[in-house]
């Protein structure tokens, strides 16, 4: 390619690219017999093949070192006889940038040498404790595209800088990407499929080659994906995002998901790719072999989020396990409270552990709506999968989906039914705030989101697949309650405790860390007819804050529920319900509840906390603040 290229060999220890002064080194694994080498393309199109050599090489892997300022102008592919390779472990890959460009002609990617520089500007990380952090899930096209985003740059990165205001006013701390290292999403429909793809579908955009819009697949694990970039480089986009993230207080969590064929070596070399050059915070895994022992005694990750699928049996035994990175699905957190909230008998005991449920050793993270699946919206519409669009003659997508529809399935202009949603949304959000653990919210359930019935939309690269910005009233108040429910949360250390309730009043103080209650106060009704519950947590095992009772019924009729007794002084306000229209500006107010008995409506949870007794005015002079010491 280059007449003054210096060009000699090394042994390598790993496959990959590293920098000399003046040149590039490349390591490649190949076993077989046929050539194998480098193959280098010049801005004019032009290429070079040249050849690994024997003296190169050590085992399977091939070494060769070239010097020249010209190499970080070309782009390069490995060859093995007659195929061409795309590099693996490549910091840059050509040829993917413009999205969908694949549909019309197959796309060949080539690596490219990285090598801009970037201003971090001492950025430093938030560092949060899973038991403060609020995560977001967001595919980064998805969450933007849609006009209604408004942003300047629908679909990338920068989209995502120019929301963080709204990230910022609901109170997100942690943002999980949804794949974005680079990856093909044009994927060629298989042929038992293309006959049954719609010709004329509403909401569909579907030809012979689909898009996959989630980018679970193999992919090119160490660079940022180009079509999410609305400038020329992939690399600064990214970085700028994480940075501006990091400014406001949000770290930045990528899901990765691995094939059978990755290697445990490879995901650990990613996972510190990732957050050395990139600034990630956190990791979520998907897929296959994921090494999580490994992953526990990596020293380096001890400060680094892992999010996995499930625990081992036999536990992580790592030697950073202290370290607390860890977080596991609450397994059955989804699946249970959709359950309850639509009815189901059997479930309370269920709900009450998955409220509760908070290891020391690692995090939990639950969740009520994900990218898979209905959207939290979707969950009070609908009862049935729609996928018809995907092509797939709605096989596709899972068929329990635990949902009821409120009556009607789809939209319904019915104003009881609306209601009706609008109320079991909120039921769904209390549960998911108020209980330990984690909290995920997937973008847009905020503010009603849907799928239109979709529980699979992989392939909806349209208003199906990304986030609708409604502005309608049933959003806002919706987008207003799930900011208030964030920011009590986040109030109290009682309601996100980094250690298990206990079930016992370790303190000696006379109450337990937490307790259920019933028709009657301490005596909960854990039958398997019941839909009733009251839950209080004492707020002394949290710094002497307030305690909180949180009264919930599930039935379709009224049922009563008692108030504990508080300590001497104290006395229980009301500090929301589901069933009123939510009015931010009194949420505050310090009125007493007098009655030990509450009357609970159908489908509805109260939430009520502890107050100071407002002391009576007494002779002139000696007259009280009614609010001193009132803890909020």
């Amino acid at each position: 390619m280059d007449s003054n290229w210096k060009i000699s060999c090394f042994k390598p220890s790993e496959p990959g690219i590293s920098f000399i002064p003046n040149g590039v080194r490349f390591a490649a694994e190949f076993s077989g017999n046929e050539e194998c080498g480098i193959i280098f393309y010049n801005i004019k199109g032009q290429k070079v093949k040249i050849p690994f050599s024997k003296e190169g090489r050590c085992g399977n892997l091939y070494g060769i070192q070239i010097e020249g300022e010209s190499v970080f102008t070309c782009s390069y592919q490995y060859y093995y006889g007659d195929q061409a390779i795309t590099d693996p472990y490549a910091l840059r890959i050509t040829g993917l940038e413009k999205w969908g460009g694949g549909k019309t002609a197959k796309r060949i990617p080539a690596g490219r040498i990285e090598t801009s520089t970037f201003d971090w500007e001492g950025d430093a990380a938030p560092q949060i404790p899973y038991e403060d952090t609020i995560i977001y899930g967001l595919n980064v096209r998805a969450f933007t595209m849609h006009k209604s985003s408004k942003v300047k740059h629908r679909g990338t990165f920068e989209g995502i800088i120019e929301k963080i205001p709204h990230l910022k006013e609901l109170g997100i701390t942690a943002v999980l990407l949804m794949p974005c290292y680079e990856y093909e999403e044009c994927m060629e429909t298989p042929s038992a499929l293309k006959h049954s793809i719609p010709s004329t579908e509403v909401k569909s955009d579907i030809s012979v080659t689909r898009l996959n819009c989630w980018g679970f697949q193999k992919g090119y694990y160490f660079t940022p994906k180009a079509s999410y970039c609305a400038g020329s480089s992939p690399s600064f986009s990214f970085k700028s995002m994480v940075k501006e993230l990091h400014r406001n207080g949000i770290e930045v969590m990528m899901h990765f998901y691995f094939p059978a064929d990755v290697k445990q070596a490879d995901i650990l070399k990613i996972i510190k790719h990732w957050v050395t050059i990139y600034h990630i915070d956190g990791v979520r895994l998907s897929g296959f072999h994921i090494p999580l022992r490994m992953l526990s005694q990596e020293g380096f990750l001890c400060d680094t989020k892992i999010w996995c699928d499930d625990i081992p049996e036999d536990g992580l035994d790592g030697r950073y396990q202290d370290a607390r990175n860890f977080a596991f699905d609450n397994g059955s957190f989804r699946d249970d409270i959709r359950r309850f909230l639509k009815g189901d008998e059997g479930f309370v005991n269920s709900v009450l552990n998955c409220q509760r449920y908070n290891p020391k050793a690692y995090s939990v993270v639950n969740y009520l709506a994900n990218y898979d699946g209905f959207s939290l919206y979707d969950c009070v519409c609908y009862e049935r999968k729609h996928n018809e669009a995907n092509g797939e003659e709605n096989r596709d997508g899972t068929d329990r989906n635990y949902t009821w529809n409120c009556g009607i399935e789809g939209e319904s202009r019915k104003k009881s039914i609306q209601e009706l949603r609008l109320k079991q949304i909120k039921n769904a959000l209390a549960l998911l705030f108020l209980s330990q653990g984690t909290p995920f919210l997937f973008s847009g359930d905020e503010f009603a989101n849907s799928r239109y019935g979709n529980n699979n939309c992989y392939c909806q690269d349209n208003g199906t697949g990304w986030v609708e910005w409604k502005q309608t009233d049933f959003s806002k108040e919706l987008f207003t309650y799930t900011k208030f429910l964030i920011k009590l949360r986040q109030k109290y250390r009682i309601l996100h405790m980094k250690q298990e309730f206990q079930l016992m009043d370790t303190k000696s103080c006379g109450y337990p860390d937490i307790s259920y209650h019933g028709i009657e106060a301490w005596r909960p009704d854990f039958s398997y007819v019941s839909r009733i519950f009251g839950t209080m947590l004492c707020g002394w095992y949290a710094q002497d804050e307030p305690f909180f009772y949180i009264a919930c019924n599930m039935h379709w009729e009224p049922h009563k529920l008692a108030l504990p007794k508080l300590p001497q002084g104290q006395v229980w306000k009301k500090v929301f319900d589901t069933v009123c229209q939510w009015e931010e500006e009194k949420e505050d107010t310090d009125i007493p509840h007098t009655e030990m008995i509450i009357e609970m409506k159908e489908r509805s949870i109260t939430v009520y906390r502890s107050m100071p007794l407002p002391q009576s005015p007494r002779k002139k002079g000696r007259r009280q603040n009614v609010r001193t010491g009132s803890q909020g």
